[in-house]
């Protein structure tokens, strides 16, 4: 073993609960931020840099984090967005080929402290009981007080506006620019996996920042318009909510994930809520209700859309639903050009279920040119 003796290290939860572990690496530490979990069995690199983990103490249900490393062309954004790594079992070593680093030294050069040898399976079972909440990971052990106090200063989620921590600061390009089509996408906290599902279907996609305008993102004549993934609460994104009334009001076609399904449930006068412990794995059910047909979905949210005020707007169509609790997976607006999910079409990790979305909103595109 890498390092045979680790520090001391703890989990306090808001609620005062206190779980053991001990600190990956030989580093006295300190994390911050909503304690959450998610239950795939790989991707964890892919994971660690979403952006919609921002502000977020990631716990892993994998018994085993790091035994194939890292490699750069893996991640989802620049660098890990997790506020911290809570595991049982850390690899300091690996064994994959194409692996160009550890984790260890993956998390060292995103400044993510993490704790290992935690017993998850308890962790992870209270915070389905008690629901998400802030917490602090840290190797303090005998300042519990003081961790206390820190953990007061750390803001609730509900109502935090974490896009604009994630959003790139100006704009940028993707793709080829002699494809046929282009798009103009809200970076909210997108994957880079969305914009590879975009180039591959023949379009040239122009990023912009969190706050960007509806003039601004017209200028560009964008042959459709993308709202990403991201992380906090979609109720504080104003900017983001009056671009997308302008884009609805023009009927352009507009195609929303995660976050960005929110903002356009929003958009429409439909209030989001936040949830006792959200969705975040690979294998999420998801039922088309247009075609009857299941899909297994990658999936990472903790607010989600009401149901019974979608189900009561007369423009609105609920298109999916999550098989799991029977909260609303993907809706459509009946008098525009508009549809969103509220998982992860482009998977990274997960499965290619449903892939198809994309395939859909080319269509769509397609259609308005005509």
């Amino acid at each position: 073993m890498k390092y045979q003796t680790r520090k001391k290290a703890i989990i306090l939860l808001a609620d005062g609960t206190i779980f053991h572990g001990k600190a990956i690496g030989d580093k006295d530490g300190s994390a911050t931020g909503e304690i959450c979990f998610n239950t795939g069995m790989t991707g964890y690199q892919e994971i660690f840099t979403d952006p919609s983990y921002f502000g977020q103490l990631m716990v892993t249900t994998n018994v085993h984090i790091g035994n194939y490393g890292t490699a750069k062309e893996d991640n989802e954004s620049d660098k890990a967005k997790i506020a911290g790594l809570i595991c049982k079992n850390f690899n300091y070593t690996y064994s994959r080929p194409a692996a160009d680093a550890s984790l260890e030294t993956f998390l060292e050069e995103s400044g993510i402290f993490g704790i290992s040898d935690v017993d998850t399976r308890a962790l992870v079972t209270y915070i389905r009981e008690k629901g998400a909440m802030n917490a602090i990971i840290s190797t303090d052990v005998d300042n519990i007080e003081g961790l206390k106090k820190e953990l007061e200063k750390v803001p609730d989620m509900n109502g935090l506006e974490l896009a604009s921590k994630v959003s790139t600061k100006e704009p940028y390009y993707f793709g080829s620019e002699n494809a046929t089509y282009r798009v103009a996408a809200l970076d909210i906290g997108i994957k880079k996996n969305i914009l590879r599902n975009l180039a591959d279907r023949d379009v040239y996609v122009k990023v912009y920042p969190y706050n960007a305008t509806y003039e601004e993102m017209k200028e560009w004549n964008p042959d459709g318009y993308f709202l990403s993934n991201g992380p906090g609460d979609p109720q504080p994104l104003k900017d983001a909510i009056s671009l997308t009334k302008s884009i609805l009001e023009k009927d352009h076609p507009l195609f929303g994930i995660c976050l960005g399904h929110q903002v356009i449930a929003i958009a429409n006068g439909i209030k989001t809520y936040k949830m006792h412990h959200g969705h975040r794995g690979i294998n999420h059910p998801v039922l088309n209700l247009k075609t009857g047909k299941g899909e297994i979905t990658s999936q990472n949210h903790g607010f989600s859309v009401d149901k019974a005020e979608t189900e009561a707007h007369p423009d609105v169509e609920i298109t999916h639903m999550c098989i799991n609790d029977d909260t609303i997976g993907g809706i459509a607006m009946k008098n525009k050009n508009c549809f969103s999910v509220q998982y992860h079409p482009e998977a990274s990790p997960g499965p290619h279920d449903a892939s198809y979305l994309f395939d859909e909103f080319l269509d769509r595109i397609k259609g308005a040119k005509v």
